[in-house]
C-alpha cells in the first residue's frame, strides 16, 4: 500500500486538482494589476481596521485596473452570528466600497472564481488535502484532544516549545497500513500538514510594507482539515488565494508571524505565493499608553459607530487615507477640488508602526468635507441619516426650500462655513433658524459687553425702526449698523475704540453682538447678514420683541 491508497481511503470522492486549476485559470489582466480581497469572518461587527484594509485594497485594485473581491471565511461555524454576512456587506456599502466579485447577500454572489464562501468550498479543500496526502506531505492524525493536551503538558514540564512537531508528532509515525485500518474501524481523525521545516533554520521574506524580515522556519504539523471536514484558516487561505489568483494579501500585522507557515504551504502545494503586505494596527492613546482599538472597550472600533454618529463616509475614508499615506494631507491641501480616488496610494509609503486614532482630527476632516458640499447635498445626506436616527430633525426639515436656504448660508464661497462635523451636529447647529424651535423655548441671551437691559432695548428698537431694510446689500447693511452704533455713542470702528476707549461706550462689534444674540441666542454663528436674509422681517421682529421682553 502507498500514499495514494491512504488518500483514496480518506477522500474517495475528491476530484483531481487539475480540474480546479482548469476551472479557475489565471486572470486575463494587464501587467501589474493587483488582485486582492477583504476576507472577514461573519462573527460580529466590522472593525474599523477591517474597513481600513478594505479601503486600501479597493484603492490599489482601482489604481491598477485589478480586482477586489469579498470572500467570507466562515469555517469556524460555532462563532458565526446571524446575518453576519449582511452586516459585512452593509458596512462596505455605507462607505461606498464596492467589491468587483464576491458575496452580495447572505446567499448570493457574483464572479467566476467562487464560491466566495469558504463553507461552500469543502470539496475543493479536500481535493488539495488529498493531493498533499498522495505526495506524503499530509497525514491523518488520530490523537484525541486529551492526548494532544498531554503532549502539551509534557512539553511545558520540560520547558520546551509547545506544539505538534518533530518527535512530538505521534501520528507521523503511523504507517499507511495502520492508518487505513484505523479509518476502516471508524476511528475519528483530522488531517495534518507534514512540515518539512526546522526551527533552527531561518527564512528571509520581503513584506511590501514591513520590508525585509527574518523568521525561523515553520516546523509545526498544523491541522489542515478538521474533524467536520472543513479546513482551518491557514490551509483554506492558501488554496483560496491561489485559485482566486490573488496577487497581494493585505492584512493586519497580527498575521506577520504566520508568514513562515503560509509560505511553506504555498511551496508544498506547488503554488506561487502572493506578495504579503502587513498593515500596522490603528492605535489609541489610553492615559499615555498606546494600545490597539478594542472591540470591547472602544465604541469607535465598530464601523457602525460612524454611521450612527453621522460622520460622513467621505470624511472617514479621507482620514484613513491620511493614516495610510502621510503625503495624503499635503496632496489634499494642493488639490482641494479633486476626488480622493485621484490620489495614488502606495503600499511602500505606509507606516510600519501603528498610527494613533485621533477623533478630533477626524471631526476636523468631517468639517472640511461637509463645507465643500452644496446645500442640496447636505440636505439629502442629513435627511438620509435623520430618517434612521432622529425623527425630530426630519420634522424640522420638512420645508425643503427653507432648509436649503439655511444650509446655503456661507456655502459655496471662498471661506465656507465649517460648523458641522457630522450629521448628528445639525439639529443643534440650525435649530435657532426655526421660529417654532427658537420662539417657543426659554432662551438665555449671552450679550457680553453690552448688558444693560434698557440699552439693549434701545439698540433693537432703533435698528428695527430706522436702520433695517430687507433690500440692503451686505455693505449697505453693515454701514447702517455702524451708523446705529455712532448714533448711540459707540465707536463705528473697532480701531477708533482701541485708540480712545474713554470716548465711547464700546464699539460696533459689541453692537453687532447684541443684534446677533437677540436673533439667535448665540454669540458664534455663520454670517449674520445671510441669517437675516433667510429669516426675513417678520421673524426678525418677533425675535427682537422676545429679546426685549
Amino acid at each position: 500500500m502507498d500514499y495514494k491508497d491512504l488518500a483514496n481511503a480518506i477522500f474517495p470522492q475528491a476530484k483531481e486538482i487539475s480540474y480546479y486549476e482548469e476551472k479557475y485559470p489565471e486572470r486575463n489582466l494587464k501587467e501589474g494589476a493587483i488582485v486582492t480581497r477583504f476576507a472577514p469572518s461573519p462573527t460580529g461587527f466590522v472593525h474599523i481596521g477591517g474597513l481600513y484594509q478594505s479601503l486600501i485594497a479597493r484603492k490599489l485594485t482601482s489604481q491598477t485596473d485589478g480586482v477586489f473581491f469579498l470572500r467570507v471565511e466562515d469555517t469556524d461555524q460555532k462563532r458565526e452570528v446571524e446575518n453576519g454576512i449582511t452586516g459585512i456587506i452593509n458596512s462596505l456599502k455605507d462607505f461606498a466600497i464596492k467589491p468587483d466579485e464576491g458575496m452580495v447577500s447572505e446567499t448570493e454572489e457574483q464572479g467566476s472564481y467562487g464560491p466566495y464562501k469558504q463553507s461552500q468550498r469543502k470539496e475543493i479543500y479536500q481535493a488539495y488535502a488529498k493531493y498533499l496526502i498522495e505526495q506524503g506531505k499530509a497525514y491523518p492524525c488520530f490523537c484525541s484532544s486529551e492526548e494532544v493536551e498531554q503532549i502539551r503538558q509534557k512539553q511545558e514540564n520540560a520547558k520546551i516549545r509547545p506544539g505538534y512537531y518533530g518527535v512530538w508528532a505521534k501520528c507521523r509515525k503511523t504507517t499507511v497500513e495502520e492508518a487505513i485500518e484505523k479509518i476502516k474501524n471508524g476511528e475519528s481523525y483530522i488531517i495534518r500538514f507534514k512540515s518539512p521545516g526546522r526551527e533552527d533554520r531561518k527564512i528571509k521574506h520581503h513584506d511590501v510594507i514591513k520590508g525585509n524580515v527574518d523568521f525561523p522556519e515553520n516546523d509545526q504539523d498544523i491541522v489542515i482539515i478538521k474533524a467536520d471536514g472543513l479546513p482551518t484558516y491557514h490551509f483554506a487561505h492558501a488554496v483560496d488565494d491561489h485559485l482566486m489568483r490573488t496577487t497581494h494579501v493585505i492584512r493586519g500585522d497580527e498575521w506577520l508571524s504566520s508568514v513562515p507557515l503560509h509560505l511553506q504551504l504555498f511551496h508544498e502545494l506547488g503554488f506561487k505565493a502572493p506578495k504579503y503586505a502587513h498593515i500596522a494596527p490603528i492605535m489609541k492613546n489610553d492615559n499615555g499608553n498606546k494600545r490597539k482599538l478594542s472591540k470591547r472597550k472602544d465604541a469607535e472600533a465598530a464601523v457602525s459607530y460612524y454611521e450612527q454618529e453621522g460622520i460622513p463616509a467621505e470624511a472617514v475614508k479621507e482620514y484613513l487615507l491620511n493614516i495610510a499615506n502621510s503625503n495624503f494631507e499635503n496632496w489634499r491641501r494642493a488639490n482641494k477640488d479633486k476626488k480622493m480616488e485621484e490620489f495614488e496610494l502606495q503600499l511602500n509609503k505606509m507606516s510600519v508602526s501603528g498610527a494613533l486614532f485621533d477623533m478630533v482630527k477626524l471631526l476636523d476632516v468631517g468639517k472640511l468635507v461637509i463645507s465643500s458640499m452644496t446645500a442640496e447635498e447636505v440636505y439629502e445626506k442629513v435627511m438620509v441619516w435623520a430618517t434612521k436616527h432622529d425623527e425630530q430633525l426630519v420634522k424640522i426639515l420638512q420645508d425643503k426650500d427653507y432648509a436649503l436656504k439655511v444650509f446655503g448660508i456661507e456655502r459655496g464661497n471662498k471661506k465656507p462655513r465649517k460648523d458641522i462635523s457630522k450629521w448628528s451636529d445639525v439639529k443643534d447647529n440650525i435649530s435657532y433658524m426655526y421660529d417654532e424651535e427658537f420662539l417657543n423655548k426659554s432662551q438665555e441671551y449671552p450679550y457680553q459687553v453690552i448688558g444693560d437691559k434698557e440699552e439693549i432695548k434701545k439698540i433693537l428698537t432703533l435698528y428695527l425702526e430706522k436702520y433695517y431694510n430687507e433690500e440692503d446689500d451686505k455693505q449697505a447693511w453693515f454701514d447702517k449698523i455702524k451708523e446705529l452704533a455712532g448714533e448711540m455713542g459707540y465707536a463705528k470702528e473697532v480701531k477708533e475704540f482701541k485708540e480712545n476707549p474713554d470716548k465711547y461706550k464700546a464699539h460696533v462689534g459689541d453692537v453687532s453682538t447684541v443684534l446677533r444674540v437677540a436673533l439667535t441666542g448665540r454669540t458664534n454663528t455663520p454670517d449674520m447678514y445671510e441669517i437675516m436674509q433667510v429669516l426675513g422681517k417678520t421673524s426678525i421682529t418677533k425675535r427682537f420683541e422676545k429679546a426685549m421682553q
